[in-house]
């Protein structure tokens, strides 16, 4: 079943055109892949450019949203203050919005760091929590009329570890995750949010066995009729699939490869958005995937 497009703030994300890709760019000197890569203490003119650089070629290469964070999720990370959040995204987000056509997200928890965003530009909001670490966030996206994508992230990230996390829920992964979304949806009714994207939150608070169980069964999901993203870029997970060492993980800068065969996967199995740091190697694999359908090979989910 293909949700209802998505109308919001001048923009149309239609699905049933195809699945979307979301840009990843990271103001952050820790993220887990592109840590320090578009990070700087200072908001220089040449540093802008090169985030407006990276942000055009995103969209050239058929990016449908940039999503623009500036805390780092990764498990074991600290916590970031409101204010140097602030300091990192809003002038990005600032110079970004006249250069770009498509829809710009805030990677946030925070509700003070959307508020501000969503004010200078961006207008849409990735919230890792789904509503819950700060229970004003669905009030300044019913505000502002933002489509929210919403997580499941059983805990916060700096009480996660790098290992595969220990099962944290006695019941099955899928009846966690439903119930969670459930919660999740009435939260956002109460609150007047009415564009809402579900993300199942890969590589968060799940067991490796779990990970790949939620990418081989996304379907299940549909149920919701909402659109699902897919967060798999160079993710953990996949470096322990593709290790040639039992005992290790692949390095995030070895796993382009792996994230595109997962990326393939999830795309058979009903996601509608993927959120990549790679946009062609996404953007290609929707077209194949896409191609697969139409000659009928697949059923269309």
């Amino acid at each position: 079943m293909t949700p209802e497009p998505l109308v919001f703030d001048g923009h149309t994300l239609d699905f049933s055109t195809g699945a979307k890709v979301m840009g990843i760019l990271n103001i952050t000197p820790d993220s887990f892949y592109d840590g320090g890569t578009f990070h700087s203490s200072t908001t220089s003119e040449v540093f802008l450019e090169t985030i407006i650089d990276s942000a055009k070629r995103m969209e050239k290469n058929g990016a449908d949203i940039l999503d623009i964070g500036g805390e780092s999720t990764r498990p074991g990370a600290d916590p970031l203050s409101t204010e140097d959040e602030l300091n990192r995204v809003i002038p990005v987000i600032s110079a970004l919005t006249p250069h770009v056509s498509i829809p710009i997200s805030i990677d946030t928890y925070k509700a003070r760091v959307a508020e501000e965003a969503l004010k200078a530009g961006a207008s849409m909001v990735n919230d890792i929590s789904g509503f819950r670490f700060d229970l004003n966030m669905a009030g300044v996206c019913s505000q502002y009329n933002a489509p929210a994508i919403l997580m499941h992230a059983p805990k916060k990230p700096r009480d996660m570890n790098w290992s595969y996390q220990e099962k944290t829920s006695a019941k099955n992964i899928f009846e966690e995750i439903s119930e969670y979304f459930e919660d999740t949806l009435n939260m956002a009714s109460n609150a007047g949010v009415s564009h809402i994207i579900l993300d199942v939150g890969f590589g968060f608070g799940k067991t490796l066995e779990e990970n790949y169980q939620l990418l081989a069964h996304l379907d299940q999901f549909s149920k919701f009729n909402k659109p699902l993203l897919a967060g798999l870029s160079r993710k953990s997970f996949i470096g322990k699939a593709i290790s040639k060492h039992p005992e290790h993980i692949a390095a995030p800068t070895e796993r382009l490869f792996g994230t595109v065969a997962s990326n393939t996967i999830a795309l058979l199995n009903g996601t509608h958005i993927l959120r990549v740091h790679d946009v062609k190697p996404a953007v290609d694999a929707i077209r194949v995937v896409a191609a697969l359908k139409n000659a009928g090979g697949i059923e269309h989910r």
